[in-house]
């Protein structure tokens, strides 16, 4: 037995043996043929073959994570049903009598170097689509195994170098009983979506790929974030004790789906939950959300060979407030950028995306994406408890800009007759530091204010998030980070506004405490931490932990705040 340590995240044990997510040796040498009607079968029936697992992947990606996610798959049988692509293969098996892996690969990497030295980005996009595809071709013509996470029909553990958001959307978790990567971190995305699924992860093991082999039997602790390769039975035996003790705890945690959170001395809190399309809503009700505190909006624009449209985008928005009846719903505007980039929208190349033209700056600059968007919302919030959120906000100026186009719009539609609710509240996300500092000139502006510590932590410490040799300084309990969640939460109360926050920290436990004396009215978090921060808040109490807050405001370092924390508390 072997054992490697990550980053727990997401929580729960997981035992079974692995699955290697790893795209095969696809070598071949150029060989002569005779019978080129014979190889031409070959290929049509690989192609075939291609076409029906990536059906198979379209419809599970479209019942697990909705339309906007099933039509990367959409792209991908387009090209494999071109016949600008696949007639040209045909002809060059039988005019130069080659074989078919030759063909394609000659005849592919044509296509993909013409779209690589293209100017406009969506095309060059296509290029990856016909690398994907024609790996998928070519697996199945040299009779190797080719990775499909959907298609994964035995209990396994995922392991890979990382996961791409549409690796995790095809992940079957009747059968994936968990994941484990070499790189990653607990906001990365494929982690999000873990939670999400509920399936127990641990990321950023940095060699998970190479010690483990197919097949071998695997143990994935997500509460502690190890790995154990080829346990023994009496390891076994203990980690499904773990199991089972986690099973029963989530038991108990269920009891209070449909209780109010409330703290030991009747403080109530709002815990709601963070979602990205409106099958999501499902695991919201399901864990006892009190709302949902960030819809990220962007995975209506992912995936996609064009921008969504107005009805499009009203449908989603319909959807997620219907399901939710009288309980709010904080949408985010438009955050594309940084890590998230459209391909059909010609994006500049800059040095620093994560600090360029992103999110409303992008909207700002493209008022007719961003109208579409607003008059959407503005149509479906007669449907539900609407509440507007704009990302990115560093100056007042940005605020007032979008929020007058918000205005804007609602006059455009009641002249055209269409009702729209009055009750829409209008906040920002602080993600900033800027935003923080100045947070009481804000507060008199906006309803409310949803703290984005995913970002605020890594703006205020200087430390990309996704960067594994600088991770150490993404510090959530740091007390620069406290200090200005803290000048956010008295500037909204001073105004008489409710502050929230939207990051992982939210769902944190040595961060709840924390938050909770700081006067944190709504937490937003993976639906899955939702249940056990409520049974955490039970037995807390308010009133004790507001009394440290000068001291924990005036620590040093987040080693400190954590020790005195888990002293207070227990943990």
């Amino acid at each position: 037995m072997s054992q490697l340590t990550g980053i727990a995240a997401s929580n729960g044990i997981a035992i079974a043996k692995a699955y290697k997510l790893a795209i095969p040796d696809l070598s071949f040498d150029k060989k002569k043929v005779d019978d080129t009607t014979s190889e031409v079968e070959r290929l049509t029936k690989a192609l075939d073959v291609s076409t029906s697992e990536l059906e198979k992947i379209k419809e599970h990606a479209r019942a697990s994570l909705g339309d906007e996610h099933a039509e990367i798959f959409s792209a991908h049988l387009l090209v494999l049903s071109d016949p600008e692509l696949i007639n040209p293969i045909k002809d060059k098996i039988e005019t130069e009598q080659v074989n078919a892996e030759f063909a394609l690969d000659e005849t592919a990497q044509m296509f993909i170097e013409m779209f690589e030295n293209m100017e406009n980005e969506y095309m060059r996009e296509r290029a990856a689509d016909i690398k994907d595809v024609t790996k998928r071709v070519m697996a199945h013509l040299l009779e190797v195994s080719f990775p499909n996470p959907a298609l994964i029909d035995e209990e396994v553990i995922v392991i890979a170098e990382d996961l791409t958001p549409s690796d995790t959307a095809q992940l079957n978790k009747q059968f994936v009983q968990g994941f484990t990567t070499n790189i990653g971190g607990r906001t990365s995305h494929s982690a999000i979506m873990a939670r999400s699924l509920e399936i127990p992860a641990v990321v950023g093991t940095k060699a998970i790929t190479e010690q483990v082999k197919e097949g071998d039997n695997l143990i994935v602790d997500g509460i502690d974030g190890k790995v154990l390769i080829n346990p023994t039975e009496d390891e076994i035996n203990e980690y499904q004790q773990k199991q089972e003790d986690y099973e029963k705890q989530k038991q108990e945690w269920a009891k209070l789906k449909d209780e109010p959170t409330v703290t030991k001395d009747g403080t109530h809190v709002e815990l709601v939950a963070n979602i990205g399309t409106p099958n999501d809503v499902e695991g919201v009700l399901n864990h006892g959300g009190e709302g949902v505190g960030l819809y990220r909006t962007e995975f209506l624009y992912m995936g996609k060979t064009e921008l969504p449209t107005e009805d499009e985008q009203f449908d989603a928005y319909k959807s997620v407030l219907e399901q939710m009846g009288d309980k709010p719903v904080v949408v985010r505007t438009l955050d594309i950028g940084g890590d998230k980039e459209l391909s059909y929208l010609e994006l500049p190349d800059e040095m620093n995306p994560f600090l360029g033209y992103r999110a409303i700056r992008l909207c700002l600059e493209r008022d007719d994406i961003f109208r579409t968007q607003l008059r959407a919302l503005l149509r479906a919030s007669t449907y539900g408890n609407l509440k507007i959120m704009f990302p990115m906000i560093a100056t007042l100026d940005e605020f007032r800009q979008a929020k007058a186009l918000l205005l804007e719009e609602k006059e455009n539609l009641t002249k055209e007759g269409t009702e729209v609710s009055d009750n829409i509240e209008v906040g920002i996300m602080v993600e900033i530091p800027s935003t923080a500092v100045i947070a009481r000139q804000f507060a008199k502006e906006v309803d409310f204010f949803s703290i984005g510590t995913n970002d605020l932590i890594q703006y205020t410490l200087a430390a990309d998030r996704m960067n594994e040799r600088v991770s150490y300084l993404y510090q959530p309990y740091h007390p620069a980070i406290l200090n200005l969640v803290n000048n956010v939460i008295e500037a909204a109360h001073a105004e008489g506004k409710w502050a929230g926050m939207c990051g992982e920290m939210a769902g944190d436990s040595i961060a709840i405490p924390i938050l909770l004396g700081l006067g944190l009215d709504e937490y937003s978090m993976s639906a899955t931490s939702v249940l056990p921060a409520r049974t955490q808040m039970k037995d807390l109490s308010k009133e004790e932990l507001a009394s440290y807050k000068d001291q924990l405001l005036s620590m040093g370092t987040a080693d400190e705040v954590e020790a005195f924390i888990r002293e207070k508390t227990n943990q």
